[in-house]
């Protein structure tokens, strides 16, 4: 199976000034736990996750004042399409993270994350009747 087939095409991105508060709002109301970070001053595409978000709060950062600038990663580990779920897993245990933002031709196409994954690999459940 490929990422192309794994991957969310619902992709949140969001500006490096928007607050960590704004982006969680919109990670929230998507139900995605990552978004991408378009910053064309700073290089390009990064990537901000929920857990960048839950460090930032637990060093008692105010989440309405601190931009997703400062807590982007942006040396980001990017996916094609047509790896494996297999390449994509090595990506992420290799790196130890759960996001690979998924480009191609250049663009952000989707994410895929270790939850998408899972998904594919595990067996279907089976509903028991009542």
């Amino acid at each position: 199976m490929l990422v192309r087939d794994a991957m969310s095409t619902v992709v949140l991105t969001i500006g490096p000034t928007h607050t960590l508060r704004q982006a969680a709002a919109l990670m929230s109301a998507r139900r995605v736990g990552a978004a991408v970070v378009h910053d064309p001053d700073a290089g390009g595409i990064g990537i901000l996750t929920e857990r960048d978000i839950l460090n930032s709060v637990g060093l008692g950062q105010n989440p309405d004042t601190e931009h997703a600038h400062d807590h982007t990663t942006t040396d980001v580990v990017f996916a094609a399409p047509s790896w494996t779920l297999e390449e994509a897993a090595g990506a992420m245990a290799h790196g130890g993270f759960r996001h690979l933002i998924v480009l191609d031709g250049g663009e952000p196409a989707g994410i895929v994350s270790v939850r998408d994954i899972i998904r594919c690999w595990a067996p279907v459940r089976q509903q028991v009747p009542a």
